[in-house]
């Protein structure tokens, strides 16, 4: 990407360098992301922009003059709520500017996830952030600077993270398909030096949802545990880290016909074929039931008294539950070692990873529903 660095003189006062930030975009309100239009409502020249305190904004020079680090970037934008055609690949988008608690990382590869989608869609649009939106919340990549209260990682880092700690409550503007995106250090973990960055993208959400998931249900050694969607982002997580973390004395899970060998391979003691089955049928009851599906109405008649299901999606039975994840890196640092053995594995969908330039049909194909894994774009420029 050609990038034009902003400029000074040695004139200039600091904090009014002038930068294409400053030449498009005015400050505004705090963490505001503003898309300049010019004409009758033409969107000539697209500009994203963070702005806090005056100290925030001399962050934002600091960013846009670094000689390492463009001030503009390519990223997917979208403006407004809708389909998959509202998408579009801006390349003059501001590198977000980098918090005291921040690094900036440049973006290898990145994920979607379900969450994704419905955001897109509107579907939280009370407790979203602010239109224009770069979407994405896996990231994998390098650090390339760190806010001044950083301690725990440099330069030079390859790390990944979910980069919004509330999903769904003001997650961030500035998300991960996007050449850079900045992220608090607290969410953040070194990537695994076993698997590569587009394995590495597909992690974090899911599998800090499965692990909470298990966590709050309570699931400890011995117990048992029946996933629905074993071979979807979250269900080929939460079979892995149910046999292989928590120690689970059986695990079932319910896929269909061609992925039954998936989920067995994961680790799952009884694959089920939801094509041929009803879960009702069976005969076994379980201690736990994790609904990545949206199917809480028949999973309360699998488990045993006082048996407890977590659902993802769809509505809630009692005494089914729902929660909304929080990132947290210090659960992807307590999982590393166990992917780093092999005994937890990233499941990438076989149709990608997406080029950076398909982000649109990689949002399609994950709204089909029929995704192996995770849907991972990569690489990104």
């Amino acid at each position: 990407m050609n990038t034009a660095l902003a400029t000074t003189t040695a004139t200039t006062p600091a904090f009014r360098r002038e930068t294409p930030l400053h030449r498009h975009c005015s400050l505004a309100k705090p963490s505001a992301l503003r898309l300049n239009r010019l004409g009758s409502g033409v969107q000539r020249k697209t500009l994203l922009k963070i702005s806090a305190s005056s100290e925030s904004a001399s962050s934002a020079v600091n960013v846009a003059t670094d000689a390492s680090i463009p001030s503009e970037m390519k990223a997917w934008v979208y403006s407004e709520y809708g389909g998959v055609d509202v998408l579009k690949l801006e390349s003059n988008i501001a590198v977000p500017v980098v918090n005291d608690d921040q690094v900036l990382i440049k973006v290898v590869a990145a994920a979607l996830n379900p969450v994704d989608a419905k955001r897109r869609q509107g579907k939280f649009k009370a407790t979203d952030s602010p239109l224009p939106t770069v979407p994405g919340y896996d990231v994998a990549g390098v650090v390339v600077k760190v806010g001044s209260a950083v301690k725990e990682f440099k330069q030079g880092d390859e790390v990944y993270a979910n980069v919004s700690e509330k999903a769904l409550e003001g997650p961030k503007q500035s998300g991960s398909l996007a050449e850079y995106t900045a992220v608090e250090e607290k969410l953040l973990a070194l990537k695994p030096k076993n698997i590569d960055f587009a394995q590495a993208a597909g992690l974090p959400l899911a599998i800090e949802t499965a692990d909470e998931g298990l966590v709050r249900t309570e699931f400890s050694a011995g117990k048992s545990i029946l996933v629905l969607n074993g071979a979807g982002g979250v269900g080929s997580l939460a079979i892995q880290l149910a046999k292989h973390v928590y120690g689970a004395s059986k695990v079932a899970a319910t896929a269909s016909t061609g992925k039954l060998e998936l989920v067995r391979s994961l680790g799952a003691d009884l694959a089920i074929d939801y094509t041929k089955e009803n879960i009702e049928d069976l005969t076994e009851k379980f201690d736990v039931v994790f609904d990545a599906i949206g199917m809480c109405d028949k999973a309360v008649k699998v488990i045993k008294e006082g048996g407890k299901v977590v659902a993802l999606t769809g509505a809630v039975t009692p005494p089914g539950f729902r929660f909304v994840v929080t990132s947290n890196g210090d659960v992807l640092k307590k999982l590393n070692p166990y992917i780093e053995s092999g005994k937890v594995k990233p499941v990438v969908d076989p149709k990608g990873p997406f080029p950076f330039s398909r982000v649109a049909d990689a949002f399609s194909y994950l709204e089909t529903n029929h995704a192996t894994g995770k849907v991972v774009v990569y690489p990104i420029p």
